[in-house]
């Protein structure tokens, strides 16, 4: 785990500052503002994001998932995972993995005031062994598992996505479920804006819509299969028409058979 050093900004704790969160300092708001200047949308698709994050765990659970596997998950965020699985399964079991010390900070205090079922794992997710060896004390590796790679794969190239998906997956038990969220654009304008922000805070990949569905692999999708992430099974009943915009979120829901 790296050591906690404020002046150096965090994008766990970025997107915390988008989503109306209080658990960031000066250097993540500096970045936070930077990145809105490339990408004024920033905080508006990680709300939507967040959102997709709440439906997908709430219908895994529904469909009687009761163990997740969150990867990078970030600063906890009313509601989070643990909170909308319990929504559905009480005894739902839930593991955090992440890197970032702040966050790992939260979420342990959160267990230490009692929060049976949950598990901390602090490292690299790039440590596919190492993450799992460590949330084996909280999650029945042998029966299914909602793994979720939320806002996580823009992250890695194209080809080291597709390898981390498949290395966890091959890891997962049959009847599990997998989470996918990544940041997308389409127009050049927003491809000059991936790029300054590759250039500015970390590389980034602006994936396309057939190099994400490839990431599930040869998993079946469930409806509506990988789509904008407002549109995957959301809260209105009637067919609503979405304006159109430069930038939003790929999502989708693949079972493992």
């Amino acid at each position: 785990m790296a050591e906690f050093d404020p002046s150096v900004p965090s994008i766990a704790r970025v997107y915390d500052y988008f989503l109306g969160g209080k658990d960031h300092f000066a250097s993540d708001r500096a970045l936070a503002d930077r990145m809105i200047e490339m990408a004024p949308l920033a905080p508006v698709i990680t709300r939507e994001n967040r959102q997709f994050l709440v439906r997908a765990v709430t219908w895994a659970a529904s469909q009687g998932i009761g163990q997740f596997l969150d990867l990078g998950c970030g600063m906890p965020t009313a509601p989070d995972t643990l909170e909308s699985a319990r929504g559905v399964i009480a005894g739902a079991r839930v593991a955090y993995v992440d890197n970032d010390p702040v966050v790992l900070s939260h979420l342990s205090a959160r267990v230490a005031k009692g929060a049976p079922g949950v598990t901390v794992v602090a490292g690299d997710v790039r440590e596919v062994a190492a993450i799992f060896d460590g949330v084996r004390a909280n999650i029945d590796l042998s029966a299914p598992v909602c793994l979720i790679m939320g806002y996580l794969l823009h992250f890695f190239a194209p080809e080291a996505a597709g390898k981390l998906v498949a290395d966890y997956l091959a890891r997962l038990a049959p009847g599990s479920y997998l989470v996918l969220s990544a940041i997308h654009a389409d127009s050049e304008a927003a491809d000059e804006g991936f790029g300054g922000y590759s250039s500015a805070v970390a590389s980034v990949y602006n994936h396309s819509v057939p190099d994400f569905a490839g990431f599930f692999g040869p998993l079946d999708l469930v409806p509506p299969g990988v789509v904008d992430a407002r549109t995957w099974q959301p809260a209105w009943e009637e067919p609503v028409s979405l304006p159109k915009r430069e930038g939003y979120v790929l999502a989708g829901v693949a079972r493992v058979a």
